[in-house]
């Protein structure tokens, strides 16, 4: 499965959970060079699973908060740690 932005692949991987309707890719299989961590809103620090969102970044555009993963996942979301979902202008295929 990938998750690609205009064409450019961010994510790669067959080791994909499903959770709530979202694909979570390992964070080995991200380029994390094209994410920068967005700010927190008071809806993600009132998440019970920690969520950081991430602003991909790609050829000088931003695409707010089209990433995300959770620090802290309780246990209902273990199965997501390390891992990050994708949304918004991102598609997972």
């Amino acid at each position: 499965m990938k998750a690609t932005l205009n064409g450019r692949v961010i994510a790669d991987s067959n080791d994909i959970v499903n959770a709530g309707g979202y694909a979570y890719f390992p964070s080995a299989a991200v380029q994390t060079k094209l994410l920068e961590k967005a700010e927190k809103t008071d809806s993600d620090l009132k998440c019970p699973h920690g969520v950081q969102f991430y602003d991909v970044v790609l050829d000088g555009k931003r695409h707010a908060r089209a990433a995300w993963r959770y620090e802290a996942p309780k246990p209902s979301m273990a199965h997501v740690a390390d891992r990050f979902g994708f949304w918004e202008d991102v598609k997972v295929a």
